[in-house]
């Protein structure tokens, strides 16, 4: 079986877990923005992990690009984010997502990093204005990722282990 791991980091969380799984499996890790379709579509087995973003997955507008070429592929996503594992969360990513030609593609999340130091301007101004946001809220009502950016605050947080990569792993066999 040869296969290839596909990856887009912004901040390095799913670089970690893409470099992981390499080592695990044997498998190339290729950033997205230096893939070569000519070249992912010689690979049995394709695996594209990306960070959560406004509800979306990084890179997976190369899957959607090529989706019609990979076909017959064992394709996988995973997605990284800074909240805990939770289901309803993870199905409204998937949902939100995973559509039409990618519906039937298995996708796992894996817990990421938290480090407001190392943010771009937009990103911490943005994160900034969500906490004032939620902190209008009464706290018994946050929603999980609510309770994690409330918690996380200023301080820099890493939640990356490779047993989130275990259910990945798994079906691989």
């Amino acid at each position: 079986m040869n296969g290839v791991i596909l990856y887009q980091s912004k901040y390095g969380a799913t670089k970690k877990y893409a470099s992981w799984l390499s080592e695990e499996t044997g498998f190339p890790a290729v950033e997205t923005k230096k893939a070569k379709i000519e070249e992912i579509q010689l690979y049995d087995v394709i695996i594209l992990g990306g960070g959560i973003y406004a509800s979306g997955i990084a890179g997976l507008s190369f899957l959607k690009k090529h989706i019609g070429v990979l076909k017959g592929k064992k394709i996988a996503v995973f997605c990284v984010g800074a909240s805990p594992y939770e289901e309803k969360a993870v199905q409204a990513v998937y949902q939100h997502n995973m559509k039409d030609q990618l519906a039937d593609i298995p996708c796992f999340y894996c817990r990421g990093a938290w480090d407001v130091d190392a943010m771009n301007l937009v990103d911490r101004n943005l994160c900034k204005m969500l906490r004032k946001a939620v902190a209008k809220k009464d706290p018994s009502e946050y929603e999980v990722w609510e309770q994690a950016l409330m918690a996380a605050g200023e301080e820099s947080c890493d939640w990356t282990d490779p047993k989130y990569l275990e259910p990945i792993l798994e079906m691989l066999k």
